[in-house]
């Protein structure tokens, strides 16, 4: 207990820093289920061409803005399609 509330009772140890709350959870759920039902990969493909702004703002607020690396040596990259009838590259 907090010596300044003697009266209400000890809190517990919270949400684990960077987990997302209910509500934030739920939201990102729901998001993700209006995504497959209007069409996944394919909707955001239409999108791109019948709203190309909106979806460059889209694009814009998920891609980061700036990658600063540096890199001793090889580096190979493995670029993974993910959709369910993926065949363009």
């Amino acid at each position: 207990m907090h010596p300044s509330t003697p009266n209400l009772p000890a809190r517990g140890p919270g949400r684990p820093k960077g987990s997302a709350n209910k509500l934030t959870r739920d939201i990102r759920e729901a998001i993700s289920q209006a995504f497959d039902k209007a069409g996944g990969v394919d909707y955001l493909v239409k999108q791109s061409r019948e709203n190309p702004q909106a979806f460059l703002t889209l694009l814009g607020k998920i891609v980061p803005a700036e990658v600063k690396a540096s890199l001793d040596g090889n580096l190979t990259v493995n670029v993974v399609q993910r959709g369910r009838n993926s065949t363009s590259p």
